[in-house]
Order: C-alpha cells, then structure tokens, then sequence
C-alpha cells in the first residue's frame, strides 16, 4: 500500500497560489483529488508556519507532514495541538556572524530574523503581511543575539541581478541561501533546504524515492528539483527562471495558467 501511493511536494507562491495570493478553483480541486486517490499532497515552503496553515484550509487538505521555512522547520499532524500540528523537527543556527558580514556588505538593507517559534525580529521596513502577523521591530544587535530558523534580507535598491553579485561576493559558506524574485534573501541553517526535510519526511511516510514528485517556481526551490529528479518527477512551473527549470525533469504551464493542475491531472490511480 505504501508503495502505491506518490508523496507529493508543492511549493506556495507562484505554483500553488498566485504571485498575487488567489487561488485557481483548478487547483483546489486538483489538489483534493490526488489526496482523495491516496497520496500524500503536501506543502514545501519558505513561508514561516503561521502563513502556512492557512493555505492547508484554503486546499482542504492536512498533510501528514508540512515543510516550512525553506527546510528549516517541519510540522507532524497532531491532534491535541491549538493549530492541529506541532513542531516536529526544527534546525536552527546563531546569525551573528552571517548577519554582520551581509551588513558590511548591504549597510541600506534591511533584516529580520525568525526564531524556531514563528517570531520574527526585524530592523527596517518590511512590506505588509510579507513577515506574517507575528513580528516585533527591533536594534540590529537584538538580531544578533537569538537563534534563527531564517534570516531574510531584503535590499529595495538593487535590482536582482545587482543584489545576486553582492551575495556572490560575500562568501555566505556556512549557511545555505537562496534569493528570490526581487532583491529578497532567505539564509538557512548550514545545508538545510526543502530537500533535506522532504528526505526526512519520505523515509517517515516509507515511500520509494521513484515516487516523489514535488512542483515548484523558484531559486528555493532547486534543490528539493534536483533531490526529485534523480528517480521521481521533477516539475518546474512555465514562469520558473532558467536555473530552477534546468533542474527539474519536467516543466508544467504558468501558475497563471493553473500548472499544478495540469501535473496533478496525470495521477489517476487510486491508492
């Protein structure tokens, strides 16, 4: 029976929802119906726990296992949990030394710092609902005192490009880091990523590596393409920049045009 079924990983902005937070009936109905057939539909994300959640209930589904923070934090279904799930393996590290080498490089970014709780600490400005409703603005020192699931820079004065060959420049070797669409820099625990957690989530379920499949549409999401390339399916959304489709195996419509749909369309077997 375990055998059968596929654990399937979707990533959130861009694949499963809009860039601008809709969600596409297709994709809703998509969604239930693999879980209805019997496989484990799942998210992978960089959103913290908090703005996770809501889109499980938006889906109508509940996982047995949730992927957050890029990696850094994964939730198990729990009953008796306020939320209805519960922390189930958490990586953190000390920012101190990453947060004062980004600063000497990027002295007009911005930062914030999000502990193993969902809290973020941040300095500077941060757009609305982008760090969730759980945040506290404070000095740049308080940042470098408090162990992090992430540390997320954002820098409004480069474009991509130019904020891409400042990260390269600064040598971040101890953590893992992924930039997204605009000038906005996710850091993780050192070798943490979506793919690290999703390992640990596929030999939970018991599921065969040739039984993966995870979609996604952004840097963050490479590794967990790369991780499922080499025996599953590998699905770059159509609006994915070039370096996320090279790592895929397959490359689906545009979120705009309800991709996942299209890929969760294919699986009609029941479990």
């Amino acid at each position: 029976m375990a055998s059968a079924r596929w654990l399937i990983a979707l990533d959130i902005d861009g694949t499963v929802l809009h860039e601008d937070g809709t969600l596409a009936d297709a994709v809703r109905e998509q969604v239930q119906r693999a879980s209805e057939l019997g496989h484990e539909v799942m998210l992978a994300t960089g959103r913290s726990v908090a703005m996770t959640l809501p889109v499980l209930d938006r889906l109508g589904i509940a996982p047995e296992y949730l992927v957050c923070s890029n990696g850094a934090i994964t939730l198990k279904r729990d009953a008796d949990a306020p939320a209805g799930y519960s922390r189930h393996f958490v990586e953190t590290f000390n920012p101190g030394e990453v947060l004062t080498t980004i600063r000497s490089n990027l002295d007009a970014a911005h930062y914030a710092v999000e502990d193993e709780t969902g809290l973020y600490r941040f300095t500077g400005f941060f757009p609305d609902g982008t760090l969730g409703a759980s945040s506290v603005k404070v000095q740049f020192d308080e940042l470098l005192q408090h162990e992090a699931t992430r540390v997320v820079v954002i820098s409004p004065e480069h474009d991509i490009e130019d904020f891409l060959s400042v990260v390269e420049r600064m040598g971040l070797h101890k953590v893992s880091y992924n930039v997204g669409w605009t000038a906005w820099l996710d850091i993780a625990p050192d070798g943490v990523n979506k793919s690290t957690a999703l390992e640990r989530v596929r030999e939970l379920l018991d599921i065969p590596r040739s039984r993966v499949m995870v979609v996604g549409d952004g840097r963050n999401d490479i590794e967990m393409l790369e991780w499922a390339a080499t025996e599953g399916r590998a699905v770059a959304m159509g609006q994915a920049p070039a370096e996320v489709v090279a790592a895929a195996n397959e490359t689906t419509s545009t979120d705009l045009d309800e991709g996942v749909a299209r890929v969760l369309e294919s699986l009609t077997r029941r479990v």
